[in-house]
This record gives structure tokens, sequence and C-alpha cells, in this order.
């Protein structure tokens, strides 16, 4: 074979091997591939069938049932405009509350129940840290207890 040759089909080998690699990667990314919906375009049959995806809204007051079992829990997810039944079996994240944002990953039956896998409880952005006590008080803390130990070592 010519080196012309031999060039042509190293370059050839190696596209192949690049169109292989990219098309696993894209398997692997669309397997992965999770959407999100609100409980008003799964009322409208916008979401994908027999796929895993989310749902997004608010959890509706008075709508938290417990089963017998203890781990089986049915809700209502709402947008305000729709509604959507939830059964999860699993424990519920520490946030969930009624009246809170939540989003729930699933796949919808086909008596338009939704059943989630995985529930996560949205909180709000404003994150408020303990208060510090203030320079000056930690100041006044430090020099009476420097009085303490100095009066203790006179008593000795």
């Amino acid at each position: 074979m010519k080196p012309r040759h031999k060039r042509i089909a190293l370059i050839a080998a190696g596209l192949a091997a690049l169109g292989i690699a990219l098309a696993l990667i894209l398997q692997a990314f669309q397997s992965n591939l999770v959407f999100f919906f609100t409980p008003t375009q799964v009322a409208a049959h916008e979401v994908p069938q027999g796929r895993s995806f989310r749902i997004g809204g608010l959890v509706e007051q008075g709508s938290v049932q417990r089963q017998p079992d203890g781990v089986t829990v049915r809700f209502v997810v709402t947008d305000t405009a729709k509604s959507v039944p939830v059964v999860y079996s699993g424990i519920l994240p520490d946030l969930f509350r009624e009246g809170k944002g939540v989003v729930a990953q699933g796949k919808l039956g086909a008596d338009g129940v939704f059943n989630a896998a995985e529930v996560l409880a949205k909180h709000d952005e404003n994150y408020m840290p303990p208060k510090r006590p203030t320079r000056s008080s930690a100041r006044t803390r430090r020099c009476r207890n420097r009085r303490r130990r100095w009066s203790r070592s006179r008593e000795w």
C-alpha cells in the first residue's frame, strides 16, 4: 500500500471511531434526559407516554394522605390552574409540606395518576444565617473571663 492510501485509511478509521463515540454519547444523553412539565401540560396530554419526566407545582392543602403501610403517600400537585394526583412510596424530604413547592420524577399511569419514583421539596432562595454575637459582646465576655481567671489565681 502506498503511504497516501495508508493515510486515507487511517483518517477513515479515525472518523469511524469518532462517529461511534459520538453515537454512544448521544445515546447515553438521550436515556438520561428528563423533561419538566406543569400540571396544566399534563392535563393537556403534552407529556411523553411511557417515559419518565418531572412534574412541578404546589402541594394542595389537605391533599396529603398517608396509607396504612406507612410508606406510601398520596397527594395532589397543582399549578393553581390544573391538578394532578401523585402516588409516592418512600421517605419524603423534611421540607415537604402542604402549600409548598415540590418536584416529582416518575411516570404517568394509564389512570391519570402520576407514579413518582423521587420527590424533591423546593425551598425559597432567601437564606438567613444564624446571628453571630457582635464583636463588642464577645470582647466583654473575654474581659470578664480574664478577670475571673485573675481573681482565682490571686486567691491561691
